[in-house]
C-alpha cells in the first residue's frame, strides 16, 4: 500500500513520558485491538513505522496501518505488509473478487466532523454512518468518539 500520512500531534498517547511509541507499545496496541498478521514486525525510526508480515485480509490490513498511525507521535507508517493468498475481505464471494477488491479510502477528521457528516460526504446519506464505525471497529469505541487528526477507514 506504500506510505500514510498521519498527523503527528493526534492520537492516543502510548508508554510513560515519552512522544515517541517503541516497537514494543505499537505490536501491543495492534494486539490489543485483535488485530492480527502472520511474521509481524514493527520498527520504528523518528516519526515513521515500518509495518511488515502477512495479513489475513485487505481488511485487516488497513486496520493495523490506522492503529499504528493513529498514535501519538506517528507522523508515517510504511506499509509492508502482504495479503495471505487467497485472502478475502468479508464482502468478496470468491477468492478472484478478492484479489480483484478494491482498497478502502481513508479521510482525516478536521474539527467539527461527526460520522453522519461523513457518511453524507461520501455516501450522500448522513444515516449511514453504522458502515464507518463498524469498518473502523475496534479502534473506534463509539461513533460519537472521533477527533481531528484521526485517519477513518471509508468502505
Amino acid at each position: 500500500m506504500g506510505f500514510f500520512d498521519f498527523v503527528k500531534d493526534a492520537g492516543r498517547k502510548l508508554g510513560i513520558g515519552s512522544d515517541a511509541p517503541t516497537p514494543e507499545e505499537l505490536r501491543a496496541e495492534v494486539t490489543k485491538l485483535g488485530l492480527e498478521a502472520k511474521d509481524f514486525t514493527v520498527d520504528v525510526k523518528d516519526d515513521i513505522v515500518t509495518v511488515s508480515g502477512t495479513a489475513p485480509s485487505q481488511e485487516q490490513r488497513e486496520k493495523i496501518v490506522l492503529a499504528l498511525g493513529n498514535v501519538h507521535g506517528v507522523a508515517k507508517v510504511e506499509d509492508r505488509l502482504t495479503l495471505a493468498e487467497g485472502a478475502a475481505p468479508a464482502a468478496a464471494a470468491t477468492p478472484a473478487a478478492a484479489n480483484a477488491a478494491p482498497e478502502s479510502r481513508f479521510y482525516t477528521v478536521r474539527k467539527g466532523d461527526t460520522l453522519s457528516k461523513v457518511s453524507k460526504e461520501f455516501y450522500g446519506d448522513p444515516n449511514k454512518y453504522q458502515a464507518i464505525f463498524e469498518a473502523n471497529r475496534p479502534m473506534l469505541e463509539h461513533p460519537d468518539k472521533i477527533y481531528p487528526g484521526q485517519m477513518l477507514r471509508i468502505p
